[in-house]
């Protein structure tokens, strides 16, 4: 039998005194990406306001669903996104056409249920639960999180109880029914982003702020990571955890974007 470039392949991998298990198993694990299809990304008129348009056919949602926006400067973010794409299409480097495709395929046709999700998340949210030490974690969560409650509580009349330590502290149902009626009921557009916001912060109040305009989005992640800062001026930072906080801040920084754009 001849031999074949495999076999060189198979040989250099095998051989001790170069092949790295660790690297392999690497190369091994890489997701594989469709090719780029198209050249052109570019935004055109359509039912829903504007719409993507790939070589000037229109996108559609892995739902098969128009791949349509309310405002042009939304559609242009995510035809921007296609058109900084190399050789293949890459979703971690597409984080709104993600999002997009998600708020379109799974809240628009009911944004209800994602709303009452935030609300969910502000019977436990971040802000409301407080350490009890040491003295200067105290001080940095109160400085950052004391407005947003004070905000609140003059803009919709509500007051939420806080705790110290993990003990769960039950809210009162008025003060979840003011977290409701913030949110911008039968907007799936903003209610979609919103939620993004929410859990990659763990709180609706910061997503409200943000959608308000009380707070613009580098106030809201600064709050949201009080506590993760304050471990790093204390411990120093970790690798592992700060590539995850780039990739969450990715997704932030693009729920942000629609938000922004609408």
């Amino acid at each position: 039998m001849s031999k074949s470039i495999f076999d060189d392949w198979f040989a250099r991998d095998m051989d001790p005194a170069v092949y790295d298990p660790v690297a392999a198993a690497r190369q091994a694990m890489k997701p594989t990406y469709p090719k780029r299809f198209c050249k052109e990304a570019s935004v055109g008129p359509s039912d829903e306001g504007f719409r993507l348009l790939l070589d000037g056919r229109p996108a559609k949602t892995p739902g098969r669903n128009g791949l349509g926006f309310p405002t042009e400067r939304l559609a242009q973010a995510v035809a921007d996104e296609w058109q900084a794409l190399d050789e293949f299409i890459e979703p971690l480097r597409m984080p709104i056409t993600r999002i997009a495709n998600s708020i379109i395929d799974g809240v628009l046709p009911d944004p209800a249920p994602v709303a009452a999700e935030i609300v969910r998340y502000a019977g436990s949210d971040l802000l409301c639960y407080r350490a009890d030490g040491p003295q200067g974690l105290v001080d940095r969560q109160a400085a950052a999180w004391d407005p947003v409650l004070a905000w609140f509580r003059d803009a919709r009349g509500a007051r939420l109880i806080l705790s110290e330590g993990v003990m769960f502290v039950q809210q009162p149902q008025s003060a979840l029914d003011a977290v409701a009626a913030a949110l911008p009921a039968g907007d799936g557009w903003r209610i979609g982003a919103a939620h993004v916001v929410t859990t990659l912060t763990g709180s609706a109040l910061l997503a409200v702020a943000l959608l308000n305009g009380f707070l613009d989005r580098d106030a809201v992640w600064a709050a949201a990571h009080v506590d993760e800062d304050f471990q790093i001026s204390q411990w120093g930072e970790d690798a592992e955890a700060t590539e995850r906080r780039v990739q969450r801040r990715r997704e932030f920084d693009a729920a942000a974007t629609i938000l922004a754009a609408l």
